[in-house]
């Protein structure tokens, strides 16, 4: 079959790490089945993985990249595929799991015309999102709905900012915000970003590091280093700083007498739950969402896909179609 995979690692040029060719069909194990891929989207996990900054080892590869697909599977049904694998036998919090991997990080990924997954992380797909669209859902826009509906547990009315616009995370934290009833700010470096987060439903768009009109219920960054400290400034007291990412550095200082004074929640979040996908596309279905996708190129040009996520020039979500 026809594969997007890395067989070295390139931090300088990850497109250059990136060859498409053809692989060995999947060998599903026992309570895993084979999923023909429809869509695949592309995440930043992919470019990190092809940099050699992922948890994939050299031993590992050749490794297919991809976590999102959205499919077909043994059975005929339309499915949205959980990227994230565990062992069956642990029976704690699924993203504690000491095993957790992602597809991709060990299982080969969803860059292919097909791609094996446990029977149990399979979603039925609603015929109101395209195949395109549904391969959106289960890394970008479930990493948003964890941050937003879990960790910090908005409602309506409350005002949070988002640090960084345009991207996969970013889009989907203001569509799923706005539809849930919060009021969503955005930062954006460029005017074009801050536009085309205006235009997906953000009530206000600022420059980084501007001084807001009020201070925010919670902040949603995975940017880190660069917008750290002006993400602990602008929280009101109590409110929630959810972290899931550090695409502007791993390292910024906190001002720990700003946390205790303000009563302020630092918490960490990664990926989301089978329930929470189940949530997320209950969701989009009822709230007529569906997922922003910039371009749709065939699986030969993954290199191409994965150059212009390098760069950070993305509207909305890339996916790639085999």
């Amino acid at each position: 079959m026809l594969a997007a995979y890395v067989e070295r690692f390139d931090d300088a040029d990850p497109r250059a790490a990136l060859r498409v060719d053809q692989r060995p069909e999947p060998d599903p194990p026992d309570g895993w089945t084979v999923v023909a891929v429809k869509g695949a989207s592309l995440n930043h996990h992919d470019v990190w993985t092809a940099r050699g900054l992922g948890v994939v080892r050299p031993d590992q590869l050749p490794m297919i990249l991809g976590c999102d697909a959205a499919g077909i599977d043994d059975a005929g049904r339309d499915v949205v595929v959980h990227a994230v694998i565990t062992d069956p036998a642990w029976l704690g919090p699924e993203l504690l799991a000491p095993s957790l991997a992602l597809l991709s990080d060990g299982p080969p990924g969803t860059f292919a015309e097909r791609v094996a997954v446990p029977r149990r992380n399979l979603v039925p797909k609603p015929a109101s999102l395209s195949f395109e669209q549904a391969a959106c859902l289960p890394t970008a826009w479930l990493t948003a709905y964890r941050m937003l509906f879990t960790k910090a547990a908005v409602q309506p009315g409350e005002t949070v900012l988002v640090q960084g616009a345009s991207g996969g995370l970013s889009t989907a934290l203001i569509m799923l915000g706005r539809a849930a009833g919060v009021r969503m700010w955005v930062t954006g470096r460029e005017e074009s970003k801050r536009a085309y987060a205006l235009e997906r439903g953000a009530d206000a768009a600022f420059e980084p590091g501007a001084r807001l009109p009020e201070r925010v219920d919670a902040v949603m960054d995975s940017v880190g280093a660069a917008t750290w400290e002006h993400s602990l400034k602008v929280l009101r007291k109590g409110a929630t700083l959810v972290v899931a990412g550090a695409t502007g550095g791993f390292s910024a200082p906190t001002n720990i007498v700003r946390m205790f004074q303000n009563d302020l929640r630092i918490v960490g979040s990664t990926m989301g739950t089978i329930d929470e996908l189940r949530n997320l596309v209950d969701f989009c279905e009822s709230a007529a969402i569906h997922p922003p996708v910039s371009e749709v190129l065939p699986l030969e040009r993954a290199a191409e896909a994965l150059a212009t996520m390098a760069t950070g020039a993305v509207r909305g979500k890339i996916v790639l179609r085999p």
